[in-house]
């Protein structure tokens, strides 16, 4: 699929952003690489030479923190330069560490962790009370899932019946401190969701084919918000990465760079 490498591509600039910003939050960054490849290839309604485009589809990356991989999402498809891509972390640029609205197809900045899902209810809403016909896409972090905000969220989405709303939770079972289990246990996530009213729709997040047949799936719903639970792996496609919660904080150093790029290369 055309998304696949895309995914790569993502991955592979992702890396060199934060290997030269020095910057973290390289793990959830490649973990979400398949689900922002899916939505901007095959999924979302954009133009990006009309980022305010009334009709485009909302997209708001709620783990503003992983902002690397949205980023490099922008540069593929011509929202920004490439090269703007080079100036990530550094003083005065607008590609800061957590999102920024400054960019162009960026709806919201975010990183304070319960706020996207919120903004993107209203989104929801809006579009509901004009009869648009854009979808709001909502992508959050599962250590974000502590924060009582989006379960409000959810229940209010769920009450209005905002079924132009979809939320992807990045379900890698690691956040800042630790294992999602340790921490503070989401499961049984899928049923405390199906509890609050939503559509709620399991897969593999590295399956391009499955993800974009869940998407499918919330086009054809008509009376709820939708969530789909995406499981996926904490530094995706880097092996010395995947499920090390050290690549929450650090970034790799030029051997490292190296030896990722090699490997997603492949």
């Amino acid at each position: 699929m055309e998304s696949q490498i895309f995914a790569k591509q993502i991955r592979e600039r992702s890396l060199q952003m934060v290997h030269q910003a020095h910057a973290s939050h390289i793990g959830g960054a490649l973990s979400m690489a398949d689900i922002i490849a899916v939505l901007f290839t095959h999924v979302m309604r954009y133009d990006a030479s009309r980022p305010d485009w009334e009709e485009r589809d909302r997209f708001i990356l709620s783990k503003g923190h992983a902002c690397v991989s949205y980023y490099a999402a922008l540069a593929q498809v011509g929202f920004i330069a490439d090269a703007d891509l080079d100036t990530y972390s550094q003083n005065g640029s607008q590609l800061m560490c957590h999102v920024s609205h400054k960019i162009p197809g960026v709806e919201v900045s975010a990183g304070s962790l319960g706020h996207g899902l919120p903004y993107g209810i209203g989104m929801a809403l809006a579009a509901q009370r004009k009869k648009r016909h854009y979808r709001t896409f909502v992508l959050l972090g599962d250590g974000e899932m502590d924060e009582g905000s989006n379960w409000e969220g959810l229940m209010f989405a769920a009450h209005h019946r905002l079924h132009q709303l979809c939320a992807i939770i990045d379900y890698n079972k690691i956040q800042s401190l630790g294992n999602t289990n340790e921490v503070m246990c989401l499961e049984p996530l899928k049923d405390k969701l199906v509890a609050f009213g939503c559509n709620v729709l399991e897969v593999n997040g590295h399956d391009h084919e499955a993800l974009l047949s869940a998407f499918r799936q919330f086009e054809q719903e008509q009376q709820r918000p939708t969530v789909i639970v995406a499981h996926t792996v904490k530094g995706k496609g880097v092996s010395y990465m995947e499920n090390n919660l050290a690549w929450h904080y650090k970034s790799p150093d030029d051997q490292q760079l190296e030896a990722a790029i090699e490997e997603i290369e492949q």
